[in-house]
């Protein structure tokens, strides 16, 4: 069982930057690929993005293009979400999720583990 837990959500102004952590345990990290999601009430979890086991691949939402960065330090057991210049419309709840099942991907049934999620508020 893997345990996910985000930090580094919190209040920022349009234009500018945040960090997001996503700690795991109870598991072999190295093992899984890695994803971050987003939700806002009312709608759908949507995919931001991926990244591969070893580090190598990743894979965007078109939205975040450019602006977010996702990696990982499989020596922390931890994945970051790098997010620049940041848009009201990028404020939701964002998760990190762990997948056994592929190599990495956008589809949210193919993670096995989700973290609680980490809110994240951009003001115009």
């Amino acid at each position: 069982q893997v345990q996910l837990v985000e930090s580094g959500g919190g209040l920022v102004q349009a234009g500018n930057s945040l960090r997001l952590s996503c700690a795991a345990s109870g598991g072999t990290f190295s093992t899984y690929a890695m994803g971050w999601f987003r939700q806002v009430p009312g709608k759908e979890r949507e995919f931001a993005a991926a990244v591969s086991r070893g580090g190598r691949s990743t894979s965007y939402a078109d939205f975040v293009k450019g602006r977010f960065t996702i990696s990982r330090d499989n020596a922390k057991n931890t994945v970051y979400l790098q997010m620049n210049s940041l848009k009201p419309e990028d404020t939701a709840v964002y998760y990190c999720a762990a997948s056994s099942r592929t190599s990495f991907s956008a589809r949210k049934y193919e993670y096995d583990y989700w973290g609680q999620g980490t809110q994240v508020t951009v003001s115009s």
